[in-house]
């Protein structure tokens, strides 16, 4: 069971809907379940906004949950002076394939399958200053599609442990699957990040959340080399909607990310591997 609602990200407001609810089914995704049952959650301001509005938010969720095979049964509204939207989400998995946070092992790959930079994307939209509308239309895209990669059975047990990365971002959800005894090799420059979003971070386009977390993970970070400080701004970037982060056994890690590049999350990437350590986070090149 899980619960999590957002503020607007996106102008359309169907479309914010289909992103608010897909960043609530992504916890279930993330432990490899199948969502079953959701609630809406909404505070809305009928003061200042026609209720035309809140109907096409809702209607975006609802098409997400339906597209996530799941059942939408109805939810909960209050007045608010800022919108917000989300899910409460009952889902469920076989005990023996529940993903949980800890379980990877020296040696996995870590494959994340969306790219990162969505809330730099999301700061520079509400701030105007996207010259080329590829960018929000990349970011969109990414953050309302589902977190469903539908492995098989041979290939969803090759993953040891699964997490999503949402506002803690990277350096943060990464750090969950760490624990104390294991590090992770992170190839920087393989990261994969929204179009634009690198020169966004360069004109000082970087979110609030971002920010708190640098200073809250930093700590467990160790950079060998010389990188942008774009390049670094990706792995504390706070995402909505971000992709999967997946401890994948070495002998099926490339079945893995094929089989997830196939279900259309064709940015996904292994970008690193475990190895035994001291809970760090370790930045590299090639």
């Amino acid at each position: 069971m899980t619960v999590d609602f957002i503020t607007p990200v996106v102008d359309d407001p169907f479309t914010w809907g289909q992103i608010a609810a897909a960043n609530s089914l992504s916890d279930v995704f993330a432990m490899g379940g199948r969502p079953v049952v959701a609630l809406n959650t909404v505070c809305f301001p009928t003061k200042y906004l026609e209720l035309d509005v809140l109907k096409s938010v809702l209607e975006g969720g609802f098409e997400r949950v339906r597209t996530a095979g799941a059942f939408l049964v109805g939810g909960h509204s209050v007045q608010d002076d800022e919108p917000k939207y989300g899910l409460v989400v009952y889902g469920e998995a076989l005990k023996s394939k529940l993903w949980r946070t800890s379980g990877a092992v020296d040696g996995d790959k870590l494959i994340l399958t969306k790219p990162l930079g969505t809330g730099i994307a999301v700061t520079a939209i509400k701030a105007e200053m996207i010259e080329d509308p590829s960018t929000a239309i990349e970011a969109s895209e990414s953050m309302k599609k589902l977190n469903m990669i539908d492995l098989p059975d041979d290939l969803h047990s090759a993953v040891h442990a699964g997490t999503d990365v949402t506002g803690f971002g990277l350096a943060g959800h990464l750090s969950d699957m760490l624990g104390q005894n294991l590090n992770c090799n992170l190839r920087l420059e393989s990261l994969p990040s929204i179009k634009g979003v690198k020169e966004l971070a360069d004109m000082g386009l970087v979110p609030e959340g971002a920010y708190r977390n640098m200073a809250t993970f930093q700590d467990n970070v160790d950079v060998e080399g010389e990188f942008a400080q774009s390049d670094i701004d990706m792995i504390y970037d706070a995402q909505t909607s971000g992709g999967l982060l997946l401890a994948v056994s070495p002998e099926k890690s490339s079945e893995v990310l094929n089989h997830i590049r196939k279900k259309g999350f064709d940015r996904a990437e292994i970008i690193g591997a475990f190895t035994e350590g001291a809970g760090r986070i370790v930045l590299r090149k090639e």
